[in-house]
């Protein structure tokens, strides 16, 4: 089924193992927050609920600091909705700690790592130009 958005995930090249996985979750759950991408609830035939997922698939692309920022700078003037992910954040132990360390940092001095990004398909390979899909 031919989708008319994209949901995307564009990581830092490199990261470890564990800090790509880390993120991505983190991300995701931003782009999460818009209820209008969820799906309707799972339930396997015994009748156990399970939680709503993304209604299309996301995509997970790799770059390096320098596609992550020009990446960022498009959507933010674009308006596109994101989350970001900064180094800082792999310092931090929960959500309000995390919101303090981001709102420290001036948005074009951010030391991002990851950003994910949801609309319109032509807009987000615009603004993900650069990136490659993660391997």
């Amino acid at each position: 089924m031919p989708f008319d958005t994209t949901i995307a995930v564009l990581l830092r090249d490199n990261l470890e193992t564990w800090q790509r996985l880390n993120v991505t979750a983190f991300l995701a759950s931003g782009i999460a927050a818009n209820p209008e991408l969820l799906g309707q609830p799972y339930a396997d035939a015994d009748g156990t609920p399970y939680l709503p997922m993304f209604r299309q698939p996301v995509v997970v692309l790799a770059g390096d600091a320098e596609v992550l920022a020009a990446a960022h700078n498009r959507a933010v003037r674009r308006g596109m909705p994101a989350s970001v992910f900064t180094e800082e954040l792999f310092a931090t132990g929960h959500d309000e700690a995390n919101r303090a360390a981001v709102r420290a940092v001036a948005r074009d001095d951010l030391k991002l790592v990851g950003l994910a990004v949801h609309g319109p398909r032509n807009a987000v390979d615009k603004v993900l130009k650069g990136a490659t899909l993660h391997t």
